[in-house]
């Protein structure tokens, strides 16, 4: 059989940490990566659902996952932090973005520029908490129901 030897470069590491010339990426203990992107999609959403570890989980995950909006909707819906491990593309996904202010309003600098003007989304934010305001767009901060309802929740 043909063996690999672990002193091909591999995306996780700039350097090969494993020795021996016998041991596969596979097989190597300072690499998850194979472990994690072999995983299924139904597996991810099972990591993401289990206990209290939802932006844990996406942040182990690989792009291909951390760009899978129903499996990113899980994960913000059980902690709106898991929106930073999330992909540009659905820091930009308006229903993400509502979901984890929903849930973590302090989730708002991790959305896209864009919906931080949208008056929605905001308000969902400051109405979790009142600090989101400070990454509110400027016409924002100054609108008087987005104040009032970040100045309720402080």
């Amino acid at each position: 059989s043909i063996t690999i030897a672990a002193t091909v470069p591999h995306p996780c590491h700039p350097r090969p940490k494993c020795r021996s010339a016998r041991t596969t990426d596979h097989a190597c203990a300072h690499s998850r990566h194979f472990a994690h992107s072999a995983m299924s999609r139904t597996e991810w959403l099972a990591k993401v659902r289990a206990g209290a570890g939802a932006a844990a989980a996406l942040r182990a995950a690989p792009a291909s996952v951390r760009g899978d909006r129903e499996v990113v909707l899980e994960a913000v819906r059980r902690d709106g932090a898991a929106l930073q491990f999330a992909s540009e593309k659905l820091q930009a996904d308006r229903d993400v973005v509502l979901a984890a202010v929903r849930q973590t309003g302090d989730a708002l600098r991790e959305a896209a520029e864009e919906l931080l003007a949208d008056r929605e989304v905001v308000l969902a934010a400051v109405r979790q908490s009142g600090s989101a305001l400070v990454d509110a767009a400027d016409a924002l901060r100054a609108d008087r129901e987005v104040v009032l309802a970040a100045v309720a929740q402080r």
